[in-house]
């Protein structure tokens, strides 16, 4: 998919001036749209033409949802049957329960998203006639609304949507449709099939562990992130303080959802707000969604170890069931793993760039959890730069814990254990 778009971007078609860019910028380009992060080196709305901009969108659209529902779904529009070998990998692409059909699974997710994505253009259509010719406010609207479902955060504006940081109406339908792209198709489809089954039993809907578990972590995450905002930007913004709120909002569920638009210039908050976002951004969004980082469960589930180990308890627990070790070995290694790929590229870029080592900290950060916010230092990077950035932003999309497994092999397990060994720590 990455040398697709490559490809494609490179053609004079694809650039408003028949203007070629770099290859490293164009490859860059291609791997944000592919990884649905965001960055840029050029302006989207400028700089490409419609052409290109279509492709784009089309990467962004294939990608976010994952290219084996895609294959799948041409698949059994044609009538014909999966075979055994993408059955496997699809079942291994889908985040969720082996209670659910696969295929049932595949299509719940296709009509969610295109009902979504569907509400959210017509919806932003609506308030840009107003503004923009009905082409062009339609365009805007499908343009914008598949990029926040896909937590892309790919803009056709300037600034992307500074223009609009005090329209409630527009932060409001951006925020519905980022969220809903970020906690998970299974989620989505778990609050629709209670709602649905609590309407004919005339009974409170019941969700599953997982779904209460990420709506916590979700609401959680971003109400911590607007308050740390919201009191940090108020000392320096001399803008009402609604406005300052809506803003706060905005970038805090923007940044945990890993869209990547703004509302505000990123390169000139405080230092305050700008590690609160890094520290959203590495979370970052559910499984089974279009977003990355390490992921809102994994960082609960490690809230929740630690509590267990300093209060001397041996299992943990959630909602009153229990986490099995495999899951909690698999959150620390995801974990690990990102945090020494984030120490590897922040090493790599301070050496490469000329930028400050926060303008660097929060880029990679940006581009390993798929978010695409940045202090303004991305078209300035060397080659080196970009190329590091773009294997980041792979890195964060395919995952830490399958890059890991991709460079050892194939799991061989033990057939002895070595007598233990007296290591002291802490």
């Amino acid at each position: 998919m990455i040398v697709t778009g490559t490809f494609l971007l490179s053609l004079p078609i694809a650039t408003s001036g028949n203007v070629t860019q770099s290859f490293v910028d164009v490859l860059f380009t291609s791997t944000s749209a592919v990884t649905t992060t965001g960055l840029i080196v050029a302006d989207t709305g400028k700089f490409y033409s419609l052409f290109g901009q279509t492709v784009i969108l089309v990467l962004i659209q294939i990608c976010g949802l994952g290219y084996m529902i895609f294959i799948a779904l041409i698949i059994l529009g044609v009538g014909g049957r999966i075979s055994f070998n993408s059955r496997m990998l699809l079942n291994e692409s889908l985040a969720r329960p082996s209670s659910i059909d696969m295929l049932k699974f595949v299509k719940v997710v296709i009509v969610f998203t295109f009902i979504i994505e569907l509400i959210g253009a017509a919806l932003l259509a609506f308030h840009w006639t107003n503004i923009f010719p009905l082409k062009e406010a339609i365009y805007y609207g499908i343009f914008h609304s598949i990029s926040a479902f896909c937590t892309a955060g790919f803009s056709l504006f300037s600034t992307s949507f500074s223009a609009y940081r005090t329209n409630i109406a527009i932060n409001l339908i951006v925020n519905i449709v980022c969220i809903a792209g970020a906690i998970g198709f299974f989620v989505l489809y778990d609050i629709y099939a209670s709602g649905k089954k609590a309407i004919v039993t005339k009974r409170m809907p019941i969700l599953t562990v997982h779904s209460k578990f990420v709506l916590l972590m979700s609401v959680m995450l971003m109400f911590l992130g607007a308050v740390i905002i919201f009191v940090s930007q108020t000392k320096v913004n001399p803008s009402p303080a609604g406005e300052v709120l809506l803003n706060s909002v905005f970038q805090s569920i923007s940044a945990s959802t890993t869209t990547g638009f703004n509302t505000v210039d990123i390169g000139a908050m405080k230092s305050s707000s700008l590690f609160a976002i890094i520290l959203l951004m590495f979370v970052g969004a559910s499984p089974g969604g279009t977003g990355a980082g390490i992921k809102t469960v994994s960082f609960g589930i490690i809230l929740i170890f630690l509590f267990s180990l300093l209060t001397g308890k041996e299992n943990i627990n959630l909602f009153k069931r229990r986490i099995s070790s495999q899951v909690v070995n698999k959150v620390f290694a995801i974990s690990a793993i990102a945090v020494l790929w984030v120490v590897l590229a922040t090493g790599i870029l301070v050496f490469t760039e000329k930028a400050a080592f926060l303008n660097v900290l929060f880029e990679v950060v940006s581009a390993l959890g798929n978010v695409g916010l940045s202090m303004g230092i991305t078209s300035s990077l060397s080659d080196v730069g970009k190329i590091v950035l773009s294997i980041t932003m792979l890195v964060g999309r395919m995952g830490p814990l399958a890059i890991g497994f991709s460079l050892v092999g194939k799991p061989k397990p033990a057939r002895f254990k070595y007598s233990e060994a007296d290591v002291l720590v802490g």
